[in-house]
This record gives C-alpha cells, sequence and structure tokens, in this order.
C-alpha cells in the first residue's frame, strides 16, 4: 500500500469512529419539524423528494399546496395519483396575481382548516405545507395559533414548511432548518419556467 493510500485508510478509519460515535448518540425518535427556506429554488422540490421518500416506505402524507392555483404540475400529476398521498391544491395564485388581500386571507384560512385536520391525525406520518411562510408573513393566518397547532401535532409526524423568509419563531420552532441560496437562476437570462424542472 502507497503512503498516500495508507494515509487516507488511516483518516477515513477515524472519521468513521467519530461518525459512528454521533449515530450511538442520536437514540432520539420523534416526529421532525423541517424548514425549508431562502431564495433559492428547490424549497417546494426537496420537499416533493421527501414526499417520495414516505411514500416509498408505506407512509401516509398529506400535502398543502398554499398560495399557488396550478393543478398542472408535474409533482400533483404523479404524487396526486399514489394511494397514500392525499394533495390539496389550497390557493388562489401568487399575490402579484390575486390583487385581493381579503381574499387571500378567506382562501388562506379555509386552507389552513384542511391543514389543521391532517395536522391533528395521527394517521398522516408527513405533512408538507407548502409555501406556508408567506401566509404567516403576510399575516394571512394568526401565525401564534398556526405555529401552535403544528406543535401539537402527534408525536411521530413529521412536518416539512417552504416558502421564503422563514420567520424566527418558525425557525425557533423547527428540528431542522434548511437555507436554499440564490446564486444564479435560468430566468434571469430569459428562460421560460421549463416543465419536469420548474412545472
Amino acid at each position: 500500500m502507497t503512503d498516500q493510500n495508507q494515509h487516507h485508510k488511516q483518516r477515513m478509519e477515524r472519521k468513521k469512529a467519530v461518525i459512528d460515535a454521533s449515530i450511538a448518540q442520536a437514540s432520539a425518535d420523534k416526529g421532525l419539524l423541517l424548514v425549508l427556506t431562502g431564495n433559492g429554488k428547490g424549497k417546494s422540490s426537496s420537499a416533493f423528494g421527501m414526499v417520495g421518500r414516505a411514500l416509498g416506505h408505506g407512509l401516509k402524507v398529506g400535502v398543502c399546496q398554499f398560495i399557488k392555483s396550478r393543478t398542472d404540475t408535474g409533482e400533483e400529476a404523479f404524487f396526486g395519483k399514489q394511494p397514500n398521498c392525499e394533495w390539496h391544491v389550497l390557493g388562489d395564485g401568487f399575490t402579484w396575481d390575486t390583487q385581493d388581500r381579503e381574499q387571500d386571507i378567506a382562501t388562506s384560512q379555509r386552507g389552513w382548516e384542511i391543514a389543521r385536520k391532517m395536522l391533528a391525525d395521527p394517521a398522516y406520518d408527513l405533512v408538507v405545507l407548502d409555501e406556508l411562510t408567506y401566509l404567516l408573513n403576510y399575516a394571512y393566518l394568526d401565525a401564534e395559533q398556526a405555529l401552535a397547532d403544528i406543535a401539537a401535532r402527534p408525536p411521530m409526524q413529521h412536518v416539512v414548511v417552504t416558502g421564503r423568509a422563514a420567520s424566527p419563531a418558525l425557525r425557533e420552532l423547527a428540528d431542522t432548518v434548511s437555507e436554499i441560496v440564490d446564486e444564479k437562476h435560468a430566468f434571469r437570462a430569459g428562460v421560460q419556467a421549463q416543465k419536469g424542472i420548474d412545472l
């Protein structure tokens, strides 16, 4: 074995010992709250990746899509057909399209009632609250009550919240927070939304 290979082997042995010790200490089992936020692309896509993962394990999933009103996306076309996935499109469109705060509030509150039922039902192993941050930041919902509903969910239920500008209170409540950074985006170069990538 060359010196380089020997050095690599020793380094990986040390790394494995540290990782194995960390895994052994992680003995808690609980439902997680994950927040996917930031200005970059991929927050909802990441959440839907977890939907696929959960369904692959035979878990029951509920998806609440706030703000968005499209029902022709690839994710809905695929996941909406899965027997263990309940999918709801609960928005009227982006706020710059609706331009009607009262309507947006009423739509958000109706949608939240569906989400609350999922959050109270232990049959749902994973609940995705897509674009929820906007409803909290724009005060379409009572943020304190919405966070209380999330906190009061069944102990083993996982929840994923997506959207830009997650509030400090939501971040504090979360078990995992990922900030998606916008470094470069094809749209700014004049490329329209692409089927299978953006839709």
